[in-house]
């Protein structure tokens, strides 16, 4: 009897970071089963370390073949974590840059923003982790602070949203939405009218504006929702409304190819 070959990894791809190594991956192609079920690349998760390690090998491989994966203990901070080679320990942080080719920075990610960065003049390319905490708290900001850094340039790098919760499907309350009022007072276009006492937020649209106030031209949101997609993200959030015991993860990837 022949073996069924494995589903192919789902690899979204922006338009604005072609010819770029990336890629925005979902729960298509993994081996993972459950909860779980698909591409979840979550350490931190309940599941099957073995198909974790495969998922992460199969997603890089999609993405940088043959790299080594870079990811973080993630804290939902601004702190930016340059990369010059294979890291023994997860650092804590939220964002990798580096200069370095046949590196895959690989960001997790199950509702909150994932952002891919590249000057391709410079060979300079980083990854972001924004949802809310991060987000209002500059780790965009200090993702392309630390790619100047190294030699990049903000009007000339090239910035795509991946898949996150829209706006449609994140509620919050009042107190949520008049911290980032008190912010900016602008901010307040980023939250429309919802139930009585609650509004509807759009992440998304709130990293793209602090991308082009930070002084990105070119930036692509890709508009694609974890929470209402269950077949191809995972979704924290939709977990939780469920009450189911666990969630997977989703990872974007970008790398410099050697």
């Amino acid at each position: 009897m022949s073996e069924v070959a494995p589903a192919p990894v789902e690899v979204i791809r922006a338009r604005l970071l072609d010819g770029v190594a990336h890629g925005f991956l979902g729960r298509r192609g993994g081996v993972s089963t459950g909860l779980h079920a698909g591409l979840n690349v979550g350490i931190g998760s309940d599941d099957d370390a073995a198909a974790v390690a495969e998922n992460r090998r199969r997603a890089t491989d999609a993405v940088l073949p043959g790299a080594p994966l870079l990811t973080l203990y993630q804290t939902h901070s601004a702190n930016v974590v340059r990369a010059l080679t294979a890291f023994d320990e997860r650092p804590q942080g939220d964002a990798l840059v580096t200069e370095r080719p046949g590196l895959a920075l690989g960001i997790l990610t199950a509702d909150c923003t994932p952002v891919l960065f590249a000057d391709r003049a410079a060979g300079v390319v980083g990854a972001a982790h924004a949802g809310w905490k991060g987000a209002i708290g500059g780790v965009t900001d200090a993702t392309i602070a630390a790619m100047e850094a190294l030699g990049a340039r903000r009007e000339r790098i090239t910035a795509a949203i991946g898949p996150c919760i829209a706006r449609a499907s994140y509620e919050v309350d009042e107190a949520f939405a008049r911290r980032f009022e008190a912010d900016d007072p602008a901010n307040e276009r980023f939250f429309a009218p919802g139930k009585p006492g609650h509004f509807q937020f759009d992440l998304e649209a709130y990293v793209a504006h602090r991308l082009a106030t930070a002084g990105l031209g070119r930036i692509e949101m890709l508009g694609l929702d974890t929470y209402a997609d269950d077949d191809r993200f995972f979704s924290f959030r939709r977990a939780t409304h469920r009450g189911e015991p666990g969630y997977g993860r989703q990872i974007s990837i970008i790398g410099l190819q050697g």
